[in-house]
């Protein structure tokens, strides 16, 4: 396990960040709205919410034994494809969604999702199985980050936990568009084994009560070897970020929970 917070510099092996770089894109996005040079309409923001009506790559049997054979990633046209015909009504978890988030920043920046991310906090962007094996626990597998269609982000626990501390009380943000990212769409979801009391979704964020630590709003991830949880606490005014090898989330997220336990006591 490997943790950090928004006040220590600990934590700096490189680590994969999984979906905690949907907080990151969507902030990318956010501020090219703050620019003027997009406009957060109603699609715009469902996307940004999982509420475009979009599937997920991650339903797909064949998506999955490409990904255990060691296949190269399909062509993003292969894998719309595939999900072509394919909906999602309400709110449904979609990673497509973010690749089309991240295919607007390139598109709206006419720059690589790397470069438009770097201005913002100090990660890489993982292209080759090569790449995630400098990481702290390595890739024995030898996954490949091509198919990870957001993009998979490599950077230290420390970068995460203070990236999402500016985020959320800093000035990456206009207040109003801040505001706008952090409120919920509820999900009335809870999970036995992890620390949720309540769920919610706000823009690139999940937002809810963990229990003992109170209101958290971050992102959690987890991928093959991995998982990534990175959350601020606004009651106390403190961010964390736990990265562990294994496939549970909970894992990370009970351990953010109990680090802003153990900073609160008396």
């Amino acid at each position: 396990m490997l943790c950090a917070s928004d006040h220590d510099g600990e934590a700096t092996a490189l680590v994969p960040w999984w979906s905690f770089a949907k907080t990151v894109l969507a902030t990318a996005v956010l501020r090219l709205v703050a620019e003027g040079r997009l406009a957060l309409d109603d699609r715009l923001a469902r996307l940004l919410q999982h509420r475009a009506g979009l599937p997920d790559y991650g339903a797909l049997p064949d998506y999955h034994a490409a990904v255990a054979r060691g296949d190269t990633p399909w062509p993003a046209a292969e894998l719309l494809a595939r999900l072509a015909g394919r909906s999602a009504p309400g709110w449904r978890y979609s990673n497509i969604g973010y690749w089309h988030l991240r295919e607007l920043v390139e598109t709206t920046t006419g720059t690589e999702l790397e470069t438009v991310l770097r201005s913002l906090v100090a990660v890489r962007l993982a292209r080759t199985p090569q790449d995630l094996a400098g990481c702290a626990w390595g890739n024995a597998a030898g996954y490949h980050p091509g198919w990870v269609y957001p993009g998979l982000l490599l950077g230290t626990p420390s970068a995460a936990a203070q990236f999402l501390h500016r985020l959320l009380t800093g000035d990456l943000l206009p207040a109003d568009l801040r505001a706008r990212m952090v409120t919920p769409f509820p999900l009335g979801e809870t999970f036995p084994h992890r620390p949720w009391r309540s769920t919610g979704y706000g823009l690139g964020l999940m937002i809810g009560e963990m229990a003992g630590a109170g209101l958290a709003i971050g992102h959690s991830g987890a991928g093959p070897g991995s998982v990534a949880a990175v959350y601020h606490f606004p009651v106390h005014g403190r961010s964390f970020a736990a990265f562990a090898q294994g496939e549970d989330e909970g894992r990370a997220e009970w351990a953010v929970a109990r680090a802003m336990q153990a900073a609160s006591a008396p």
